[in-house]
């Protein structure tokens, strides 16, 4: 269905009124610092990074840059890594706009599709999303500096120094803020298995994540390792590009049939779970961390909708065994008997700052929750104890308590989140609270750390907003016995 070019011109004009009316953009209030180039950068121009910068900007703070390592239109997953037809999250749920209908999903694509098609919608399409996404960073005014690459952090009296590669060539900036909003890497990266990644060739293996060429995989045989909903969605695409066949592999005796991780969002887990005891914090994690969560039910029905298409359950164990030409594949001990001409691992996401280039150089100094809690016997769990330690504005702390305070400059809007503050707030069911509570721990430490600056400027004469005329033909003038007296020109 082709959008309607009308619907689309009124909306942006409705949207951009709608901004207006709700405040539009404040006068800047956070004082410049000599030696800075901004208050706050973003690294990150996808969904998140963009709706952050916008409601910064709407709470008074406009020194905001938004960097990202993409070129245009390949910021994000949507139209470069994410394979799935519709979004996962039920369309009614509310995005980016926060609390400006007008900047909703559902009004962008009635405008252009009419009411009736968004009724219809089951789900919101990747596509279209990516597009609603693109229309929101343009009439929001929302800047990105693509392909600008954070490479490292140096703390610097002025602030956080930002080492930076843009377009092949290198360039230092300095800022106050950080905000981290780089996705499910940005809290370390995949998790490729060693049996994968030391048998075989880089040629013929990719994760889930990596941008695959599907198309080249036409007539090969496929293995897929892991059972989320990435890989069956990887699967499913190798098939509908013409894979002789996919087997996929899971570990488990059954496919994981429940999303637990959706009983948290409940208005009062996802906006005050930050507030929990730590130990209650773990024990919850720990149960629903301990498998993946399962595979949404269409993109399964996607992938076994193909007779070529064979799931192996209770594979445990695997080795590869490549000859050169093709891989063997054994499990449990034993061969299958299958050989594959590529192999995909869905594996998943690890987090380890360790592994994050922009901060190698200070993974140490970052404080990790196997630095602050230890967990009983019966609920260890290593993956969860490499989660950063943050505060519930989303701030890195220091693992050395009194040392290297810059790290409280530095906010992770990812994955890595989740053990802090209950929820991945990049997630478009994490935005309503998380965005929020972000701003605000941002605003407050800008503000504060200002604090001499703001008594300065709220104690300075102010000009008076009357000037007499208002009221000087009404004056009566009374003496101390209660008799009128000559009336006497205010102001004069």
């Amino acid at each position: 269905m082709a959008p309607s070019a009308s619907g689309a011109a009124a909306h942006d004009e409705l949207a951009a009124q709608a901004i207006a009316l709700r405040g539009g953009f404040p006068e800047n209030w956070v004082p410049v610092h000599k030696g800075t180039d901004h208050d706050v950068v973003i690294v990150g121009g996808g969904q998140s990074g963009v709706a952050i910068a916008f409601a910064l900007r709407r709470a008074g703070i406009a020194r905001v840059s938004v960097i990202d390592a993409a070129q245009r239109g390949s910021e994000g997953i949507w139209r470069t890594t994410a394979r799935m037809k519709t979004l996962r999250s039920p369309k009614q749920l509310p995005g980016p706009e926060l609390d400006i209908p007008e900047l909703s999903f559902r009004a962008w694509y009635s405008a252009r599709f009419g009411d009736v098609a968004y009724e219809n919608l089951q789900a919101i399409p990747r596509l279209d999303w990516a597009d609603y996404l693109d229309w929101f960073r343009d009439i929001t005014g929302v800047e990105v500096r693509y392909e600008h690459r954070l490479q490292r952090i140096e703390p610097v009296p002025e602030g956080l120094r930002l080492c930076l590669e843009v377009a092949g060539t290198q360039r230092v900036e300095t800022c106050r803020k950080l905000v981290l909003a780089t996705g499910f890497p940005g809290s370390g990266g995949v998790k490729m298995p060693a049996f994968v990644r030391d048998a075989l060739p880089p040629d013929f293996y990719a994760h889930s994540d990596a941008a695959i060429d599907f198309s080249a995989l036409r007539g090969r045989r496929v293995a897929v390792f892991g059972a989320a909903s990435s890989a069956f969605d990887a699967a499913a695409s190798a098939l509908e590009e013409g894979a002789d066949s996919v087997h996929l592999f899971c570990r488990h005796e059954d496919l994981e049939r429940f999303s637990r991780m959706r009983v948290l969002y409940y208005p009062g887990s996802v906006e005050h779970f930050r507030l929990l005891p730590d130990d209650k914090k773990w024990h919850i994690m720990n149960r629903f961390c301990r498998r993946a969560q399962g595979p949404v039910p269409d993109t399964v029905r996607r992938a076994t909708r193909f007779k070529n298409f064979h799931l192996h359950l209770g594979a445990r164990d695997p080795v590869l065994c490549f000859d050169g030409g093709a891989v063997a594949v054994s499990v449990n001990g034993r061969s299958t008997g299958l050989s594959f001409d590529f192999v995909i691992a869905g594996t998943g996401y690890r987090v380890d700052l360790a592994q994050r280039p922009e901060l190698a150089d200070i993974a140490e100094r970052i404080a990790l929750w196997s630095d602050r809690y230890r967990a009983p016997e019966h609920e260890r769990n290593e993956e969860l104890a490499r989660y950063p330690y943050l505060t519930p504005g989303f701030a890195f702390t220091a693992k050395r308590e009194g040392e290297d305070s810059f790290v409280k400059d530095i906010h992770l809007f990812t994955a890595g989140a989740m053990l802090s503050n209950g929820r991945n707030p990049a997630e478009v069911s994490g935005f309503g609270h998380g965005i929020p509570q972000l701003v605000s721990a941002i605003g407050g430490d800008l503000f504060t750390a200002d604090a001499e600056l703001h008594v300065d400027r709220v104690m300075k004469p102010v000009k008076p907003i009357l000037s007499s005329a208002e009221f000087r033909h009404s004056i009566r003038m009374m003496d101390e016995k209660g008799h009128e007296r000559d009336r006497v020109d205010a102001g004069a």
